[in-house]
């Protein structure tokens, strides 16, 4: 959406990576004035997509031009309101899904039924208004929410190693030796 909306052209947000200028915009942004239908109403899954919203999007973003006058690649003078309502869609679309993950995941058992923890990492977990937003989840349902702090959110690869640090810890799936092991990058 940032490079759809040409973000690095924003005079506020020329230095900054997409989500971070979506976040940025969004701040003063008015997210009613654009509605977008969330992802994946239909099932009654915890998967996530963001496919159908990126499209809804576009094509939103194809018509405010239209209306404005202006070329692909130019700022909407909407741009503030844009960012702002598709940060919403996703967090509510993120929301919803991990709460229904959590509901399965205590009826099933498979969480303890005390101390339970939600815990995110990524890219999304440096928006601060999305880590809101599951921080109120967390806190309604009972469960900690433990993210690590937003400078080590804006790469996967931190998340990948945290993961193997817990593995090492925990003596799990850890190889000691990489001999005959074939790797073929793709």
């Amino acid at each position: 959406v940032a490079r759809r909306l040409s973000l690095r052209k924003h005079p506020e947000c020329h230095n900054m990576v997409g989500g971070k200028a979506i976040e940025h915009l969004a701040q003063t942004g008015n997210q009613e004035e654009l509605v977008f239908r969330l992802p994946m109403i239909q099932y009654r899954n915890c998967n996530f997509s963001f496919s159908g919203l990126q499209n809804l999007v576009n094509n939103a973003i194809v018509q405010k031009e239209k209306e404005e006058g202006i070329q692909e690649g130019e700022i909407l003078s909407c741009v503030k309101d844009v960012a702002a309502a598709v940060q919403h869609a996703v967090a509510v679309h993120i929301l919803q899904r991990t709460y229904r993950a959590m509901l399965f995941c205590t009826k099933n058992s498979i969480l303890p039924s005390k101390n339970a923890t939600l815990v995110v990492s990524g890219g999304v977990a440096s928006n601060q208004y999305i880590r809101k937003g599951l921080q109120n989840l967390a806190d309604a349902n009972d469960f900690a929410l433990l993210c690590p702090p937003p400078r080590l959110c804006t790469d996967n690869g931190v998340m990948i190693a945290w993961n193997g640090i817990e593995r090492l810890r925990a003596g799990l799936g850890v190889l000691h030796s990489t001999d005959g092991i074939c790797y073929e990058p793709k």
